[in-house]
């Protein structure tokens, strides 16, 4: 499943190949795919990507004309499960669930594929107005972004588990299960810990390996589980770093005991001696 990682991937790639592109056309295979604004889809033809941005697991891409009639407009794509944007098919068999072409000029690519498999992603067509909704229900703080002031206060007024408030996504933007096992890990910390117990220099220490992990994700391309390419068809490596996810019964890299497995909401890997409460 894409997560922050990955949409990040996603979004410098087509930030470096197609920003200031026009596009030409839009095909739609699927009007169910898009959750909002398919009535206007009309406007964006002919338009100017201005901006590509990433908000959580979600990638935006901003469109303008040179009259500026409308003001700018967005093109919001959930990527869900299994959702990719891409330069090209790399195979055949991703024509079949090809649901949306961005078909550009003035740039290296020629078109940018939204495809997905599954349902659970969506693309949203949005005014100004409808963006600035749309991420205000959605996103919390963004680990990438986001100062350590900022999460220490997230943190110690959480009763509940850490491990809950990183996949929270209106508290904690763009952290799915992949990651949130392996920064609690990196940091020594439980995911049955309560945040409010958590000390001030734990809390440091959790905030710091945060974005310690989500960079070097980033830098190695995301982690390619099943489906994730990046838009040039690039699978990510990180998953080859991975210390914990879905390695229960492996032994840890610091101790050498058993990695374990919690099952609730989402499994959850760790290890019982070097993982804190």
């Amino acid at each position: 499943m894409p997560e922050l990682p990955e949409a990040e991937v996603v979004a410098r790639q087509l930030r470096s190949r197609i920003l200031g592109a026009t596009l030409k056309d839009c095909w739609i295979g699927r009007p169910d795919i898009v959750r909002r604004g398919l009535e206007s889809l009309d406007w964006y033809r002919g338009t100017t990507i201005t901006q590509i941005e990433r908000f959580g697991k979600t990638v935006v891409l901003a469109f303008a004309r040179e009259s500026q009639e409308g003001g700018p407009r967005y093109l919001a794509a959930e990527l869900g499960m299994t959702g990719l944007l891409l330069f090209r098919a790399p195979n055949p068999s991703y024509q079949k669930h090809t649901h949306l072409i961005l078909s550009l000029t003035g740039c290296p690519e020629s078109e940018v594929r939204y495809w997905n498999p599954r349902r659970f992603g969506r693309v949203s067509l949005l005014d100004q107005q409808g963006l600035e909704s749309f991420l205000r229900k959605r996103f919390g703080w963004d680990p990438l972004r986001g100062s350590e002031e900022e999460f220490r206060r997230l943190v110690k007024g959480r009763r509940g588990r850490i491990k809950s408030l990183l996949l929270h996504q209106q508290k904690v933007a763009g952290i799915g299960n992949i990651y949130a096992n392996e920064i609690l890990f990196r940091a020594g910390i439980h995911p049955h810990a309560r945040g409010q117990t958590l000390s001030f220099p734990t809390i440091t220490r959790l905030y710091r390996t945060m974005q310690a992990v989500l960079a070097e994700a980033v830098a190695c391309g995301g982690s390619t589980i099943r489906d994730f390419l990046a838009p040039d068809g690039t699978a990510g490596r990180f998953q080859e770093r991975h210390l914990v996810y879905h390695r229960a019964g492996r032994p840890c890299s610091t101790c050498a005991r058993p990695i374990r497995r919690l099952v609730t909401e989402r499994s959850s890997f760790y290890c019982a001696i070097c993982q804190k409460r």
